[in-house]
């Protein structure tokens, strides 16, 4: 049924249509660039390197959440635990409701997925988690989000994790397209605010040209020499003098998780990520040589050092590998070296191998138990010497304080002027020593945990 035109007419006699209301990304500068968001906008972030367009809709999620309007978040491409520990303290709120898409899709219904809904942790948040039954369906999708919408009062924030996850799903573009090119449309009807990610190379030019030409907003997230940059690529009812110009950001760790965004176009603004020196200082912690490192990259050792020199930057895909190689996120290079988290568990899945670079690898593994980009004054491992084994000298070469604890088997540490005997429950404690070598010349392995104080 067609809408009656209404009474109020300018003098040129076209009926006048109602302002959109304006919001907030919740990153004040990005407002200043984009002139800020409006009822309806629907906002394609094109992300580069896959990791981030996070640090974006987590800002969009929090400053909606305490303006008290309701979130619904869709996502195909993580687990329930994972996105939750991704969302962080934003769970603790009613207002935001999660769709699961993945369980029952990229998880393929798997018990190791379901378990999460039979524990009963759900006391712990305050958001609700809802299970799809077949989000390999698209009709089923929509039927569900806006099923949920219509129960929710206000302008609805969206936001869509991500394209790239709902094509690997739904087998082809032309059914992200379809289920794109219907959805904008009515979600700018029912006065929503929806954000959608997209993996940048993951789609033909010819899809991102129809998602472009029906979305509000387009917006461009890359990594250039180094740095990350954002680009307008489109703003609808903006009348903007910066479209396609690339603004330098980069990010510093805040309350709940939460990043606050930094350009480089703000004045006063301070606190540069040294890329260079970031990635030292988590290779290091790897226990990898720059000689390792690029080997395993595929590039020379001097261009490592050129890297960490400042002197060069890498491109995107080796930045990509060595952040796979270091076992991190990309969004760690750029991450302020003062961020912090502050977790109280680390699961036993983020503890990593690392290498002990003045001792054979088949002489002694370690394992360090905190994550490699957490910033920790007492750094844990666990290291492991086979039965049989003389090591001619210690584990670190480290200037502070250093404590071990003999978990199981038999060890000797070997200084100077003799030769001592550990057993399970022996403390070390190390303050100026210097270990000359260790012996096990027991018949089982001996398990030290070793804690380096900083």
């Amino acid at each position: 049924m067609a809408k009656k035109p209404s009474k109020a007419k300018p003098k040129t006699g076209v009926p006048m249509a109602a302002p959109r209301s304006r919001a907030t990304s919740g990153v004040p500068q990005l407002d200043k660039i984009l002139g800020g968001l409006f009822i309806g906008d629907n906002v394609i972030w094109y992300d580069d390197a896959g990791s981030l367009a996070p640090v974006f809709y987590k800002n969009f999620i929090a400053t909606s959440l305490a303006d008290n309007k309701p979130v619904i978040y869709v996502s195909f491409d993580r687990s329930p635990n994972n996105l939750l520990e991704k969302l962080g303290g934003l769970v603790n709120n009613p207002n935001l409701t999660i769709l699961d898409c993945f369980t029952n899709g990229k998880g393929a219904g798997s018990n190791v997925f379901l378990r999460f809904y039979e524990e009963e942790n759900e006391k712990e948040r305050s958001c609700e988690i809802l299970l799809v039954d077949s989000p390999g369906d698209m009709e089923k999708v929509m039927e569900v989000f806006y099923g949920i919408h219509e129960k929710l009062e206000g302008d609805v924030r969206f936001v869509f994790e991500s394209l790239t996850g709902m094509q690997d799903l739904w087998n082809g573009e032309e059914s992200i397209l379809k289920f794109y090119t219907h959805s904008c449309p009515r979600l700018y009807e029912l006065n929503t605010i929806a954000y959608w990610i997209a993996e940048k190379e993951a789609h033909t030019s010819r899809l991102k040209a129809h998602i472009n030409q029906v979305a509000q907003v387009v917006i461009d997230l890359s990594v250039k020499r180094g740095k990350t940059s954002l680009s307008v690529v489109k703003a609808e009812n903006r009348n903007l003098q910066t479209l396609d110009q690339p603004f330098p950001y980069w990010t510093k760790l805040q309350a709940e998780g939460i990043h606050k965004v930094f350009f480089e176009s703000e004045k006063g603004s301070s606190g540069r990520i040294d890329l260079g020196q970031r990635l030292k200082d988590l290779r290091t912690r790897r226990g990898l040589s720059q000689t390792e490192l690029a080997r395993l990259v595929g590039v020379t050792p001097s261009n490592i050092s050129q890297v960490e020199s400042n002197l060069i930057y890498p491109s995107l895909p080796a930045l990509i590998k060595i952040a796979e190689i270091l076992g991190v996120e990309m969004s760690a290079f750029f991450h302020d070296v003062d961020d912090i988290r502050h977790p109280i568990i680390f699961p036993a899945e983020e503890n990593f191998e690392i290498q002990l670079s003045d001792l054979p690898r088949d002489a002694v593994r370690a394992r360090r138990l905190t994550p490699i980009d957490f910033e920790v004054k007492a750094e844990p491992c666990i290291i492991e010497i086979p039965p049989g084994t003389k090591l001619n000298a210690h584990f670190f070469i480290f200037k502070g304080e250093e404590m071990g604890y003999l978990l199981s088997g038999e060890l000797k540490i070997k200084t100077d002027s003799s030769l001592q005997t550990i057993r399970p429950g022996d403390l070390i404690y190390l303050t100026s020593e210097m270990p000359a070598g260790w012996v096990n010349s027991g018949e089982e392995p001996a398990k030290l945990l070793w804690i380096k104080i900083r």
